[in-house]
């Protein structure tokens, strides 16, 4: 029989708030993260916006050596993961090390370092490049660097399925302890690609809005005049543990997690699959996985990426999975507020849908303005909604065709 898995502790490093409690309050506010960038002159791109986390020193939380030796992805992971576990209250320990384990990932990984160290090649030569190049740039190293600076020494892995990452990995996770493989599992994504080449990219794709002269209302899910993605920045991780072990510590539970789906399109690289199949079925599955009706579901935390196809794709998908129900339940995007964090989205809003079962409140889609006659559910907008909510579907997809939703329901002992 599979074991029961709770999440016990957050961590979120986001645009709008690092720490949990700053992070809801933003959500409460609705207030949005997105201005103009900062952290490079993006004078000569089409989009010259995006979701920056401001005011974070990393050395707040790394020795400053380490600091210089990782990228900003790891610095935002080590910091959400620790986070996660001092809201936990959880220690790890000799006794314990070989019971936790890590599943980190990021959609892109040290693309900041990338850049840098290509520039030094080419202007000073192969000499200067630094021998910590590839250490600080390869994906594994959130999870590496997690375990490294906690002492966790059990299941350790790292995700790479783009925007889909956080949810992939924090299902993994949840898998790893059902099956009895670990007792407690520190899952999630971080993101840092805010750069000139990461930016410009995107601009080529022209998946990104353009509203420059107006930064704070550029994302607008489900909205009928969207035109586009910002892409944000941060981390987001999760404490997951075996029920039993929780109790036995009394520990403060979030919620369970009780379904996980996965599905590909199998369609193309960027587009969704143009009926809603693949994230159909990857709800449809995490309906199953959890043994629940989709009557039961309160709120939906929707990938709501704020770019025409992606929007009207997964509301046609909700309607598939949820018949009738779908216009009875809520769906929001909180990417209206805190940019799309790309491979670290699904762990952040994972999160907020369990501060929501925490708080019994539905953030909302602000920026939600001109109705889309093929976005037509109750997206919650502009304003936070005092709600039953008991049971949270968080949803994520990302290029390639990946899906990864994820189900949790407030425990009720």
């Amino acid at each position: 029989m599979n074991k029961r898995v709770v999440i016990t502790g957050v961590g979120v490093i986001s645009p709008i708030g690092i720490g949990k409690e700053a992070f809801w309050n933003a959500l409460m506010e609705g207030r949005c993260g997105v201005d103009h960038i900062s952290s490079f002159d993006a004078s000569r791109f089409d989009t010259r916006i995006a979701a920056e986390v401001r005011d974070f020193d990393p050395a707040d939380y790394m020795d400053r050596k380490e600091v210089r030796r990782n990228d900003r992805f790891v610095h935002f992971a080590v910091a959400a993961s620790r986070m996660a576990l001092e809201d936990a209250g959880f220690k790890i320990t000799p006794a314990n090390a070989e019971e936790v384990g890590v599943i980190i990932g990021s959609g892109i990984g040290g693309m900041r370092t990338l850049e840098e160290q290509h520039k030094i090649f080419l202007e000073k030569g192969p000499d200067r490049v630094s021998p910590f190049f590839v250490t600080m740039m390869i994906v594994n190293m959130a999870a590496g660097q997690v375990s490294i600076q906690l002492g966790a020494k059990g299941p350790n892995s790292a995700v790479v399925t783009a925007c889909a990452t956080g949810g992939h990995a924090i299902g993994d996770a949840f898998r790893i302890i059902q099956r009895g493989e670990a007792v407690a599992m520190l899952a999630g994504g971080a993101e840092a690609a805010i750069t000139p080449l990461s930016l410009a990219a995107f601009c080529s794709m022209k998946a990104m809005s353009r509203r420059n002269d107006d930064p704070k209302r550029a994302v607008r899910p489900f909205d009928r005049e969207r035109d586009g993605f910002v892409m944000g920045e941060g981390a987001g991780v999760v404490l997951l543990e075996e029920l039993e072990h929780a109790l036995r510590r009394d520990a403060r539970i979030y919620a369970e997690c009780i379904g996980y789906g996965t599905s590909a399109d199998a369609y193309h690289i960027t587009q969704p699959d143009p009926e809603g199949d693949g994230a159909a079925r990857a709800m449809a599955r995490a309906l199953k996985d959890a043994q629940i009706d989709p009557s039961e579901v309160d709120y939906i935390n929707a990938h709501g990426t704020s770019t025409p196809y992606n929007d009207r794709l997964e509301t046609l998908a909700i309607k598939r999975v949820f018949g009738d129900h779908a216009y009875r339940l809520a769906v929001s995007s909180t990417k209206s507020m805190t940019g799309h964090l790309l491979g670290a989205a699904g762990g952040v809003e994972l999160i907020a849908c369990l501060l929501s079962i925490e708080h019994q409140r539905i953030p909302p889609t602000i920026n939600y303005e001109f109705p889309d006659p093929d976005c037509d559910l109750d997206y919650v907008p502009n304003t936070p909604r005092q709600a039953r909510v008991e049971t949270v579907m968080s949803n994520a997809f990302g290029f390639g065709g990946h899906n990864a939703v994820l189900v949790v329901r407030r425990f009720s002992g």
